[in-house]
């Protein structure tokens, strides 16, 4: 764990930096404040202590320069000269705590172990609110502004909405958009994979059965329509479902009402259905494997997301987004990509779309040096 200490008083900080060292923590020292910004800049801090009296920029002005750089370190504010008003007025800035001099280890260490506690936790719910609502989608050309755009007019809406796209291109991310701008926001939303369930399993998942209903049915099981009651089911890969389910999802569709495997019981819902697929339906109802009915209850709005390839000119703008995301996420440093490096990324074939690209990133920050360049481009990506 790295702690920074920021103090003018040369006696304090280098005391304080040999007690941590002692204790087994990674310490850096600044002697002032603009040199304190200037490391927290550069280096992911768990702990910060700033001094509050100090010449030039004052403990306050880095309080409030360290929140506008984005800096998610816990700040503990010491001073030998202050009073409860300021310590207030810390806490309300942001600070995490406040400790007067002289400076007592005890109480050092319990809130050295109180701020990594709390730093870990608002990362881990950052990291889960992303997961569980999605995130902004990025980009600015103009496919993705029209797909950005029909987001907007269709979520608040009720519509039925049918995602297309190739593998890869970010349908789940315009499912989550749909529901989190729609009424529905603050209900559940539910993800189902039509293509990792078991053609067996898929009704009893959908649909719900009733205890003895089957060999393993031990028990009763509300299925994802129920689950997603008064918000928003979400069928991916709507192409890979079997004709038997396909035949019940459409009664559910038509009449708003359901029942559970092994049980004759109606169980009125009420789910807004959003699907997507990789597949060309129109092609699979020639085939036989899709209904037409089901494919015009879902497709009352199509919306086809576009390739990366189709929107290369957002590369950029993604590759910056991934490299803020994936550091905040797994504490690694940020880092800087040569022009050649970004063009030779733009010039690149994108087969996998923006799935394949966030890995090349995460490779990238992996494997690469201070910078990603051409060359770790060339090494690790073609």
């Amino acid at each position: 764990m790295k702690i920074l200490i920021i103090d003018d008083e040369r006696s304090i900080r280098n005391s304080l930096k040999e007690i941590l060292m002692d204790e087994g923590y990674d310490v850096d020292v600044a002697e002032n404040g603009a040199q304190g910004c200037e490391l927290a800049d550069k280096e992911r801090y768990s702990v910060i202590f700033c001094d509050i009296k100090m010449p030039e920029m004052d403990g306050m002005e880095v309080l409030d320069k360290l929140a506008g750089m984005g800096v998610d370190s816990a700040v503990v504010m010491i001073s030998g000269h202050a009073d409860i008003q300021t310590a207030v007025e810390c806490i309300k800035k942001g600070a995490f705590d406040f400790i007067q001099k002289p400076l007592d280890l005890n109480r050092i260490l319990i809130t050295i172990k109180n701020a990594t506690e709390k730093v870990s936790l608002v990362k881990e719910t950052r990291i889960l609110k992303k997961k569980v609502y999605g995130q902004e989608i990025v980009g600015k050309s103009s496919p993705i502004l029209h797909v950005k755009e029909m987001i907007d007019k269709v979520a608040p809406a009720d519509a039925r909405v049918l995602i297309v796209g190739s593998n890869g291109t970010g349908k789940e991310l315009v499912a989550r958009n749909l529901h989190q701008k729609s009424r529905r926001s603050a209900m559940p939303y539910i993800e189902v994979n039509c293509a990792a369930i078991p053609s067996e399993l898929i009704e009893s998942e959908l649909f719900g059965h009733e205890k003895g209903s089957f060999t393993s049915a031990v028990k009763q099981h509300k299925g994802k329509f129920e689950q997603a009651d008064g918000g928003t089911l979400f069928l991916d890969e709507i192409g890979d479902m079997s004709l038997a389910a396909q035949a019940k999802v459409l009664r559910v569709l038509q009449e708003k009402k359901l029942s559970r495997v092994g049980s004759d019981k109606d169980i009125v819902v009420d789910v807004r259905v959003l699907a997507a697929t990789n597949k060309n339906l129109k092609e699979e109802i020639a085939k036989g494997n899709f209904r037409e009915d089901l494919y015009h209850r879902l497709s009352v709005i199509v919306i086809n997301v576009p390739s990366l390839d189709e929107r290369k000119e957002d590369i950029p703008l993604l590759v910056d987004h991934f490299i803020g995301q994936i550091c905040s996420e797994t504490g690694m440093l940020p880092r800087e990509i040569d022009e050649d490096a970004m063009k030779m990324l733009v010039d690149k074939t994108w087969t996998g779309n923006i799935r394949e690209l966030r890995n090349v990133v995460e490779r990238l920050l992996i494997l690469s040096g201070d910078r990603i360049t051409a060359s770790d481009i060339t090494d690790y990506v073609y």
